[in-house]
């Protein structure tokens, strides 16, 4: 017979109740531990990230624009046209090699040609008007001369007389009415020999007074002849300088009016580099300062001859003289990248240039592990910027090596690991 014991069952029920309590402790301390876990980092591909490490130097500070090259403005020559014409011939179509004289056009008017010629004869009146003019004045003055000489012959012989009579009188030999008549003539005559030699002067004034005028009148119509049939050759369009005909907008029976561009030339071996700048790093480019231009054939040296103070499309055009030997192929329009040196610091720290970030700011990178297998965001204040480096100001020290790249995609992750 089986004796029942009522203790056993209650020290069961009372370790199931205590293994129960164990175990939802147990269970609420993993899902607490299991809440605070960090999510793992996420893996990055080595090859797909660009890194660099930080290095203490000299730091060349540039700035980079891409353009073209153009002519130089001295080597362009725009021809407009001077007259109202009509196109008759076309003599040379654009691309042509072109000599100083060479004949692009010929034009025709009627009236320029008819108003040439009518300012040819009256300079050529006002000419015959003048040599006439002067032969009559010249012949005046002459027959004055020849009065003037006869006075002065007459006053020289009353002189003379008045002198004789005078010893006369002193000797007794003549009376005083005698000698003051001969006096008297002698005066009269000094007086009409001083009128006419004064006469002489002014008349000889007066000569080079009308003849100042008419010569005035003859260099105005010679002015005017000339500037017809500077506008009579002018029909016929020359280059000017030696080189390329590029433009030449015209058609056979095409009128034009002044001031119409005709055609235009250039002379290919002198250009200049037109580059379109940044606006925020066109600030610090100044007149004169170093720049390459590089054509993609060749690199070319030059210096900044003009910074434009307008902004366009947020760029600045800067334009390089070049001062190297241009390379072949090199040619107006030409696409090319020019960088202009603003400044060289020395022992700066400095690492390359990251994909995003502006000077004078703190931006974020990824600063490798000493084993590189992982990388840390950090805050790095930046300085002064470059073309392909970037001054550091705080954050950073020497031999760190930090990713460059875009790594937008990690914006919300302080931690990654690379693979």
């Amino acid at each position: 017979m089986d004796i029942a014991r009522p203790e056993f069952k209650r020290q069961k029920r009372r370790r199931q109740i205590l293994l129960s309590a164990i175990g939802v402790v147990l269970l609420a301390a993993a899902s607490i531990g299991v809440s605070r876990l960090k999510p793992a980092a996420p893996v990055v591909d080595r090859g797909t990230v660009w890194p660099d490490k930080v290095k203490r130097g000299s730091m060349l500070r540039q700035v980079r624009g891409i353009g073209s090259l153009v002519p130089a403005q001295e080597a362009v020559r725009q021809i407009p046209a001077e007259t109202e014409a009509t196109v008759v011939r076309i003599r040379i179509l654009p691309g042509t090699l072109v000599k100083s004289d060479t004949i692009l056009l010929e034009m025709s008017n009627p009236q320029a040609e008819q108003a040439a010629v009518d300012a040819e004869l009256q300079f050529k009146a006002a000419e015959a008007e003048y040599q006439s003019l002067r032969v009559k004045l010249d012949s005046d003055l002459m027959t004055q001369k020849a009065g003037a000489a006869t006075v002065t012959a007459d006053y020289s012989q009353a002189k003379l007389q008045s002198e004789t009579d005078k010893a006369l009188y002193d000797m007794g030999v003549i009376s005083g009415l005698a000698y003051k008549v001969s006096k008297s003539k002698s005066d009269e005559l000094t007086t009409r020999n001083d009128l006419e030699v004064e006469r002489l002067v002014i008349n000889k004034k007066a000569i080079e007074s009308q003849l100042a005028q008419q010569q005035a009148k003859v260099d105005q119509m010679r002015t005017l002849a000339q500037l017809k049939q500077h506008q009579l050759d002018d029909l016929k369009v020359r280059a000017g300088i030696d080189g390329v005909l590029v433009d030449l907008p015209l058609q056979v029976g095409q009128h034009v009016q002044p001031g119409i561009m005709l055609a235009k030339v250039v002379q290919p071996d002198h250009l200049m580099a037109e580059l379109k700048v940044p606006e925020t790093q066109a600030r610090d480019v100044q007149i004169d300062e170093p720049a390459s231009v590089d054509t993609h054939n060749g690199v070319i040296a030059g210096t900044v001859m003009r910074v434009d103070p307008a902004v366009q499309n947020g760029t600045v055009t800067v334009d390089v003289r070049l001062t190297g030997e241009l390379p072949k192929g090199a040619r107006p329009d030409l696409s090319v990248d020019g960088t202009v040196d603003l400044e060289r610091l020395d022992n700066v720290l400095y690492v390359g240039r990251p994909a995003f970030g502006q000077e004078n700011s703190t931006i974020s990178l990824f600063k490798l592990d000493p084993d590189e297998k992982g990388a840390v965001r950090v805050p790095v204040k930046v300085g002064r910027a470059s073309v392909n480096a970037m001054e550091i100001l705080e954050g950073l020290h020497e031999g760190d090596t930090v990713i460059l790249s875009d790594m937008s995609r990690w914006d919300n992750t302080d931690r990654i690991r690379l693979e």
